[in-house]
């Protein structure tokens, strides 16, 4: 593993006057075989206190950009800008439910250090210097066994910090790892302690784990995470409003999984920047169902709720408003009966979210009956944006033969030049022939007299 490892963590190891490990998921996914390199995240552990790690942090050209000494806890960054994170050797303890500990004890044991971890397969230290793996829990037989049990009972691990709930979906969806019979029977009577979680950190954990597949390329993983969010309870927990499509079916020729499990199909087939919107296409359907015994209204009501979501969940303001308007606008002419009149309009209004629309379009087609074909509604709405193009659509203003002072001098009024401009889009929208000076001037005219 040595080999692997950068070489300034090399010499700082060397300089260390105790032991150096590393330890956590670096540790884990080198010895299930994926590669660590720039974005990997090096976790340190030592029984050697932070004064003298930072000693020898500074003698090997390490800069030190936090420490936290309660904790016993040192933030690095080694002279390439690769960052580290140092925990002196230590024993915790929690209050029931609460993800920062209440006492802290230092000791010279990683038995002791590795049993204050979540998992065993985490819990796997390799000595820099030494070149050598230590195990104190098995870790390595259970990565071998591609298994995920909790370091010590299940009901104490989880109990301890609710945080774990979630992050047992997203490492299990990262690499691989199957959580055992007592881990996810002890995820399962504990999972209401992840209400006690800040919503942030929920967030981060779930955008994580949406996101899994990136990590090493495992299509599967994103899916993977969410089965185990519903089957431990904790999905119910943080989207309840999805988690009540769990049982409804859809009975029609479209749908072959209840409402739940579409939505989860939906965030396998989608790629990585609509996973959100995918996971609440049709978050809408419950709500709907309950109150009007159908689903008709699902997309409006579903735009409504997924911001109530991620509002609650405080995802960033951008992914919000896009997963908002995705939703809302996901059933557009799903039948294909649309005019191409009122398609081209479309296309103009939804803009730059287009390639996004049509992304979740296709995955919710294929999260159906599992269908990979091309969804015949981005088909052709496809094939219109594409003889738009031929046309010379004007798409943004800019693009338009005239502009507002053009108007202003054929006499339109200036408090209607912006309205005029967007009304020239729409008209330009149906025949890319239309825009040319002329015959945008005398639309333009019509349009100032009839207001």
């Amino acid at each position: 593993m040595k080999d692997h490892l950068p070489q300034p963590l090399r010499q700082l190891a060397e300089a260390c006057p105790a032991p150096l490990y590393l330890v956590g998921g670096s540790v884990r996914d080198f010895l299930l075989g994926y590669p660590i390199g720039k974005k990997t995240d090096w976790d340190l552990s030592s029984p050697m206190c932070e004064e003298d790690f930072i000693a020898a942090a500074k003698r090997s050209g390490f800069s030190v950009r936090a420490v936290y000494r309660h904790t016993g806890t040192v933030k690095l960054e080694d002279g390439e800008g690769c960052g580290y994170e140092f925990s002196r050797f230590r024993s915790d303890k929690y209050v029931r439910g609460e993800h920062t500990p209440s006492e802290i004890f230092f000791t010279q044991d990683i038995s002791l250090d590795a049993r204050r971890r979540d998992f065993c397969a985490n819990a796997v230290y390799y000595d820099i210097a030494g070149e050598d793996f230590a195990d104190p829990l098995g870790g390595i037989e259970d990565i071998q066994n591609r298994r995920l049990r909790t370091v010590r009972e299940a009901e104490k691990v989880f109990g301890e910090d609710g945080l774990r709930l979630i992050r047992l979906a997203r490492i299990s969806a990262e690499t691989g790892l199957s959580p055992d019979g007592e881990c996810l029977s002890g995820a399962k009577r504990n999972c209401s302690l992840i209400e006690d979680i800040a919503p942030e950190r929920i967030f981060a954990e779930l955008r994580l784990l949406l996101l899994a597949d990136e990590k090493h390329g495992d299509r599967e993983a994103p899916y993977r995470g969410l089965k185990i969010l519903h089957e431990t309870g904790v999905l119910a927990r943080v989207i309840p409003e999805l988690a009540l499509g769990d049982g409804m079916e859809q009975k029609s020729p479209y749908h072959v999984h209840d409402v739940l499990e579409h939505s989860l199909q939906c965030v396998r087939h989608a790629p990585p920047q609509i996973r959100f919107a995918a996971l609440l296409h049709d978050v809408g359907k419950p709500f709907c169902m309950l109150r009007d015994g159908n689903f008709y209204l699902h997309a409006v009501e579903g735009a409504r709720i997924a911001e109530e979501i991620l509002t609650r969940l405080k995802a960033p303001k951008k992914l919000i408003e896009e997963t908002v308007f995705l939703v809302e606008n996901h059933m557009r002419d799903f039948d294909c009966m649309m005019r191409d009149i009122k398609v081209r309009r479309e296309i103009l209004r939804i803009g730059d979210m287009l390639p996004a629309l049509f992304a979740l379009k296709q995955a919710d087609f294929s999260a159906c009956k599992g269908d990979l074909s091309p969804a015949p509604s981005v088909v052709k709405w496809q094939n219109i944006l594409d003889k738009m193009k031929e046309e010379g659509v004007p798409f943004c203003t800019k693009e338009l033969a005239v502009n507002g002072r053009d108007l202003q001098r054929a006499g339109v009024p200036e408090k209607m030049t912006a309205a005029a401009l967007k009304e020239l889009l729409l008209w330009c929208a149906e025949d890319g022939t239309r825009n040319y000076p002329d015959a945008l001037l005398r639309f333009a005219a019509r349009f100032a007299e009839t207001r």
